[in-house]
């Protein structure tokens, strides 16, 4: 007698019925910006960055858990760290994915992104952040490839295939020296693309590199671990060993405590002299417009709270308070690369004969850039879902012993 399996809706099925509506409404919202271009948006030839480069930037600062994590297991040979190692991975692959489809969106001509690929301008910043993408992104997809390899699912359906996934695994040593190299240029590279641009004085420093290298090295493995506690909360699918993601909590506390000096140093050092249109944003990032979102959103909020909340071990030692500390920081990488790109575009100056005028401008984005913004991040946050309910993406246990609790779980289903 055959029987009948009944489906029941659970919390994670609505979840994911959510996230495939924005997702659907962002699709639409992103076909009407390739069909019509960037002329449904409110980036101007005052500001072409906006919303959609600041997810760019934050989704690569968010996925640099990957390299460093990678870096920490098979370059510095703390294996115990794997598992974790892992769960980066493939956020990481995800994140620079979301950055893929913000740029398609953000170039106004989707059809020519592989011009930077075959015409080589050696001497442009872009050019070397656009080849560490793309090649960092197929790195990522092959330190994936094991990820998928080991499922059960394709163990048994096609075991070649999965053979073949998991023996990329011995190149994994490789594979993270490479990813290493990639990834910190690509990270510096970001910070250096506004640092050169001496038309936007606020921007025309050596130290924006260091600053978008810190935050990335807070905010991805921030990510990483706010991502796996979560999950060990709501599903029963993610094992999770506290004893492995401790040490990486209080690495990032103390990051922090680096990126807070170097970014009030950053802004301080820029206050001892009158510079034309760099005092101005510096004047609108700490009194003006942004002034909330610096002080508040990236400061205290982003930065000086979680490090009291992770350094502190009355604090680090619940579940909760770790918890807000992670997304505070998440939070507060966005912000910083908010904040970083709108001071250098809303002031502007007029080089007139014998005179300099600064003058201000504003922007605000339209709703599809919103739309298509948000649709986005819920494919990033529905690819990190299935990746945790399908891949057995967060999972600490031994590969022995992870491998015959698959197999028991698989029977029983």
């Amino acid at each position: 007698m055959i029987s009948i399996r009944r489906f029941k809706i659970q919390p994670v099925h609505l979840w994911i019925g959510f996230l495939l509506v924005v997702l659907a409404i962002g699709a639409v919202a992103y076909g009407i910006v390739l069909i019509k271009g960037l002329s449904v948006t409110n980036l101007t030839d005052l500001v072409p960055w906006g919303l959609w480069i600041t997810i760019d930037l934050s989704a690569i600062a968010l996925s640099a858990g990957a390299f460093l994590l990678c870096a920490v297991v098979y370059l510095l040979g703390l294996k115990r760290y794997e598992p974790v190692a892992r769960t980066a991975t493939f956020i990481g692959l995800i994140g620079y994915s979301m950055a893929i489809l913000t740029l398609l969106l953000d170039i106004g001509r989707p059809d020519r992104f592989w011009h930077a690929l075959v015409y080589w301008n050696t001497h442009s910043l872009l050019w070397e952040v656009s080849m560490c993408l793309t090649l960092y992104l197929c790195v990522l997809a092959l330190e994936t490839g094991p990820i998928i390899g080991r499922t059960q699912w394709m163990r048994d359906r096609f075991p070649w295939i999965s053979e073949k996934l998991m023996s990329i695994h011995h190149f994994a040593p490789i594979l993270a020296l490479i990813g290493l190299g990639l990834s910190m240029l690509h990270q510096s590279s970001l910070g250096a693309t506004y640092g050169v641009l001496k038309a936007r004085p606020i921007w025309y420093k050596p130290g924006l590199s260091v600053l978008f290298m810190f935050s990335a090295m807070v905010g991805g493995p921030a990510l990483t671990v706010l991502v796996t506690k979560v999950s060990g909360r709501l599903s029963s699918r993610a094992n999770i060993d506290e004893s492995l993601l401790e040490p990486i909590t209080r690495f990032i506390g103390w990051g922090l405590v680096g990126y807070i000096y170097f970014r009030f140093w950053d802004a301080l050092s820029m206050s001892y002299t009158y510079e034309p249109g760099r005092s101005e944003a510096l004047n609108l990032l700490t009194r003006g417009p942004l002034a909330f979102n610096f002080l508040v959103g990236e400061m205290l909020l982003g930065a000086i709270i979680p490090a009291i909340l992770l350094l502190v071990p009355r604090f680090r030692k619940s579940w909760i308070a770790q918890v807000i500390a992670l997304a505070l920081i998440v939070g507060g990488v966005v912000a910083f690369r908010w904040d970083v790109n709108m001071a250098g575009l809303l002031v502007i100056l007029t080089y007139l004969p014998q005179e300099i005028n600064t003058i201000y401008t504003t922007y605000f984005p339209s709703m599809i850039e919103i739309l298509s913004g948000i649709g986005v991040v819920a494919y990033g946050v529905l690819a990190i879902t299935l990746g945790i309910r399908y891949l057995n993406l967060i999972d600490h246990r031994q590969e022995e012993e992870a491998h015959k609790q698959e197999v028991i779980v698989a029977a029983t289903d």
